[in-house]
């Protein structure tokens, strides 16, 4: 993702703008080292509004499981050792909702709820001295 561009420089782009009216967008963008097209945003935005400053982020995907971590940390207090494809499972049941391994392990990492793996053989001899 790309930051947005400083508002210094949209506010030297507009000025240079109003006393080089015979520049066309391509020279602009040129002159400051900018896509043709943030030049052709920038000055519709200007026009229209005003303003030539960065509109605010937009806030981006919402989580899958974002009303579900009550459910999710019920799930996982119940059986700590399961894996996350029987998590999947769980989940899918309770909420109905299908969620990637890769999502699941994010919610789990959000929630700092670590799974522990109960030991699937006896420690050997060598392990008790």
């Amino acid at each position: 993702m790309a930051l947005p561009l400083s508002n210094d420089l949209r506010e030297r782009i507009i000025r240079f703008h109003e006393n080089h009216d015979d520049y066309t967008q391509q020279e602009l963008a040129d002159e400051f080292s900018v896509s043709k097209s943030f030049i052709e945003k920038l000055l519709h935005r200007w026009r229209t509004t005003g303003s030539s400053a960065a509109l605010p982020h937009a806030g981006g995907r919402r989580r899958t499981l974002q009303n579900h971590d009550a459910t999710v940390q019920k799930l996982v207090a119940a059986q700590p050792d399961a894996t996350l494809a029987e998590l999947q499972t769980r989940i899918a049941r309770k909420t109905r909702l299908q969620v990637s391994a890769p999502t699941l392990c994010r919610t789990l990492q959000r929630l700092r709820l670590r799974r522990k793996k109960s030991p699937r053989r006896p420690a050997s001899n060598r392990d008790q001295r």
